[in-house]
């Protein structure tokens, strides 16, 4: 990967395109909760409503989100995020979100196992039988401890049904 130079800027995420974005959906945001406090009730009789404190809230985050959509559109344009930077970070969010998917098709036990084997092999540099010993272990005592000593009970999957749990 070429690095580059100090007059050509690197390529990313506009910074103000972020901020437009993220100004919009705090107002489609307060614009919801505005709805939903008109539904319940926004008023006074004879003390507040069940809307009344979300609609005021609303409001106030609705000013803000207009307040940082001026402020974006007035803003000399940047990157806020290179695309470099943006590819670890997609390192991470990728599997992290697969890995809470996973909970409910495979339970805890199995998603964290190969949440665990994935980071262990991609971003560690562990040996091959570190990375079996903690796939292993780690589940199984987090089995004893919740299931066995606690007595909390998390998402399982088909192994465990197969096991009896």
């Amino acid at each position: 990967m070429t690095e580059a130079s100090p007059l050509t800027p690197e390529r990313g995420v506009s910074r103000r395109a972020v901020e437009i974005v993220v100004a919009l959906l705090l107002l489609g945001l307060a614009g919801l909760a505005l709805w939903d406090s008109y539904g319940r009730g926004m008023g006074w009789d004879n003390g507040p409503e069940n809307g009344f404190f979300p609609a005021r809230v609303a409001v106030i985050l609705a000013v803000a989100a207009v307040a940082a959509l001026v402020s974006a559109l007035r803003r000399e344009d940047s990157v806020f995020v290179t695309y470099g930077q943006l590819r670890l970070v997609a390192q991470v969010f990728v599997p992290l979100f697969l890995y809470v998917l996973g909970i409910a098709y495979l339970g805890i036990y199995v998603a964290s196992a190969l949440f665990m084997a994935v980071f262990m092999i991609m971003l560690g540099s562990f040996r091959w039988w570190q990375t079996a010993l903690g796939v292993v272990l780690v589940p199984l005592v987090a089995f004893w401890v919740f299931e066995q000593q606690f007595r909390v009970p998390l998402p399982k999957g088909p192994i465990e049904a197969l096991l009896g749990y």
